[in-house]
Parts: C-alpha cells; structure tokens; sequence
C-alpha cells in the first residue's frame, strides 16, 4: 500500500498479518540521511508491516498513526539517532539505542540490506538481546554539542598557530617562538621585521585575524556554558578537586552526564578510556594497549588535566612518582587520571 504524503517523498508501508490487540510490537530502525528502514513485529515474531520512510518529522508523525498500539522501538546509534529519539519519545512505549560496536549479527551477516538489519533490530529488542547504549536527556545533549564545537574552535587556532610558525620557518624569518602569538609582538614582527617577504604579509594578516575571531568565539561559549543556571552548581563543585579547570569540568559534567549510571569506579575508568583491553583465553592473560571503545571527549581532558594536577595535590604527586619509578611518565599520567576519576 502506498501513501503519497506530496510530490517529492513518499511513504512506503507492506502490511503482512494484522496481529492481535493488547499485545506489545517490536520496531527495529535502520536509520539513515534520506529514508529509514523500518521493520515492525509482534511478540512472536511475525512481520506485521516493513518498509521505509523519509527521515523528516512530518513523514514520521503519518508513519506513527499507521502503527498498531503500544509499540516499543530500537535503532543503532549513528548522528541522525539524537533527533529521531527525541520525536519518538513522547509516543513509543519504550524506546531504545543500540551500541553499534555491539550489533556483530548485523555486521558478520552474509545477505546484508537496509530492510533485513531493521528486522535484526526488531529481533534483538523483541528477545531483550539489544545491546544498549546510554542515551543522555535533551538539554545535556544541546549543551555537549555546544562544548564539543569549542573544541573544534580550539583545534582550528592551534592550525592556523602552526601555519604562521610555518609561514614565518619558509620564508627564513627569525622570530620568538614563546612570543609569536602575542598582539604586541606580532604587530611589530609585521611592521619592523624588514625579512617578512612581501608575499606572505597578507596570509599572516589574515591567519591572525581567525586565530582572534577563534579565541573570541571560544571565549563566549565556554563563558555561556560556566553560566548556565543548569551546570553552574555542579561545576563550582567539580573545580574543587585538585587539577579541574573551567574546561575540565564542563566536560565531564556534560560528557559523563549522571555518574550513578556507573555501578562501578571500574566502569567510569572504562568508559573514560583509561584503561587497556583485556584478553583472556585458555588460562591465558594479556593485556592490551589502551582501548579504542571509549569517550575520545573526556579521555583527552582527564589526561591532560592529569599533568598538571600532580602540582596542584600532594596525594596527586605521591602517586605520579610511585607509578613513574615502575614504569614511565605516561604510565604515571594515567594512574593519576584514574586516580580523579575514583
């Protein structure tokens, strides 16, 4: 059966068997840019509609009067499962992202199609298999997205940093490393400095220019961000602890969300990324380098906070010089992250 919703998108709806009343169905979501593949089953598994559907709201709202009722939904965390998940919320029984790591059925499949992973999806929350991940609420989703564009700001001004150095080391131009980027020092390295060719004046001009327009940018949103009636409280908190700045702070306020999700330190450790993989087999131990699967976000601050935290707490500094004599600094580095994780 086919539903023209207007010219240029379409609804495309099969229904196989009407299943009987009062009981729960199951959707799996192959979700993706344009359309999103949808597989719909009852509890015994039968197929009671399949198809896809454009990945627009208005599209979605005609797909939901369709559904036969309560429903209960899963899709595979990609970019496009924060939205989806927030329209969906208010009308599904229950609603659930799966881990895509996880979800090796659908990867090692043989016969691999938009509409047989929907069915997948449908199969493994059908039969509580669905490896879920957690999804964080709304409103620390729209600040996480905020904190995580700074960090974008932060990486383009450490480029266009090295693109002067770059420029200046081309052309032989001597210069003060540790001044460089000054206001002051810059200003007279382009105005005194008789080496700075001609050629590469303006692409120093216009390299400092978004270096400024970066750092003012940056500056009012972590500025907003240590505002924000809803963090203020808890980041007074969090700087507290020895070695947490503004940056730290906001990040594991907004990329750890609610600590008690965790049901243990070891966990936290885990999902930071502190630790290595474990392989275990035949009596046979290894342990492995650090693991890929974690938050990269809140990773690389606990790290780099770590650093500098030994200076900042003695407790900190006895452990960095107890695990520094086993081993190296990045080792020390490491038990000190666990260490302000714990």
């Amino acid at each position: 059966m086919l539903h023209r919703l207007n010219p240029a998108a379409t609804l495309i709806q099969r229904t196989t068997t009407v299943a009987p009343r009062g009981h729960m169905y199951y959707i799996g979501l192959d979700v993706h840019k344009k359309t999103i593949s949808y597989c719909v089953k009852d509890l015994s598994g039968r197929i009671q509609q399949e198809g896809k559907v454009g990945s627009t709201r208005r599209e979605l709202d005609c797909w939901m009067k369709t559904l036969p009722q309560p429903w209960a939904v899963a899709m595979e965390a990609t970019i496009f499962s924060g939205w989806i998940y927030d329209h969906l919320l208010p009308h599904a029984t229950q609603i659930k992202v799966a881990h895509p790591l996880m979800l090796r059925a659908i990867a090692a499949a043989k016969k691999k199609n938009d509409q047989i992973d929907a069915s997948k999806i449908a199969d493994c929350l059908r039969c509580d298999f669905l490896p879920e991940c957690h999804m964080m609420p709304a409103e620390i989703r729209d600040r996480r997205r905020t904190l995580r564009y700074r960090h974008l700001l932060v990486r383009q001004m450490v480029q266009m940093k090295n693109r002067v150095s770059g420029l200046l080391m081309e052309t032989g131009v001597e210069y003060n490393k540790q001044r460089l980027h000054k206001v002051s020092y810059f200003r007279e390295l382009l105005s005194g400095n008789e080496e700075v060719d001609p050629s590469i004046r303006p692409l120093l001009k216009l390299s400092r220019e978004t270096i400024e327009r970066c750092q003012r940018t940056e500056y009012a949103l972590v500025n907003s961000l240590q505002r924000d009636p809803m963090l203020a409280d808890r980041i007074k908190r969090l700087r507290m602890v020895p070695g947490v700045g503004p940056i730290t702070a906001l990040t594991w306020a907004l990329e750890i969300g609610d600590v008690s999700r965790f049901r243990t330190i070891k966990q936290a450790i885990s999902y930071c990324g502190l630790c290595g993989d474990e392989r275990n087999s035949a009596d046979k131990a290894m342990r492995m380098p650090l693991s890929k699967q974690r938050n990269k976000h809140i990773q690389r601050t606990l790290v780099e906070a770590a650093k500098l935290a030994p200076r900042q707490s003695h407790e900190l500094a006895l452990i960095y010089d107890r695990e520094k004599q086993k081993g190296n600094r990045n080792r020390a580095t490491l038990a000190v992250a666990r260490k302000m994780v714990a």
